[in-house]
């Protein structure tokens, strides 16, 4: 048995290894990958409540001008992050739909064959059996 890397366990479908492999060689996707898990975590909400709470009660006697910009320009940069998540999904979604595609086209190709293969033999067996010859001829 081979030794996989933890991505490769982690997902055992050949597209989306390809896909992480990819990823993986460009540092701006690993950046908005590590961008995008955070900003989608539990974490990120607390720190925000919490830095947020604390500039309005602490750092600024009128923090809704300043505040309002930063949450919208945090937004802008938080909607890009998911649509290059979105984008990776996709990705990830056509290579798996071209992979399994592929893979159903040489099991349909391997059945066929294999259901001529059985036809053939069946024939020749039914034949064998009829006429009661061995398929051997004979006759000099």
């Amino acid at each position: 048995m081979t030794e996989m890397s933890a991505p490769a366990q982690k997902h055992a479908h050949p597209a989306f290894n390809a896909i992480l492999q990819q990823r993986a060689q460009d540092f701006q996707l690993r950046t908005a990958d590590k961008i995008t898990a955070f900003a989608g975590s539990m974490g990120f909400v607390y720190l925000h409540a919490v830095l947020f709470a604390v500039w309005m009660i602490v750092f600024e006697k009128s923090p809704w001008p300043t505040l309002t910009l930063v949450v919208s320009l945090e937004a802008i940069f938080l909607s890009t992050f998911v649509m290059i998540g979105q984008n990776r999904q996709a990705a990830f979604a056509s290579a798996k739909a071209a992979h399994d595609f592929s893979e159903s086209e040489i099991e349909l190709k391997t059945n066929t064959e294999l259901t001529r293969q059985i036809h053939i033999l069946t024939t020749e067996l039914h034949k064998r059996l009829l006429t009661g010859s061995s398929g051997a001829d004979t006759t000099p």
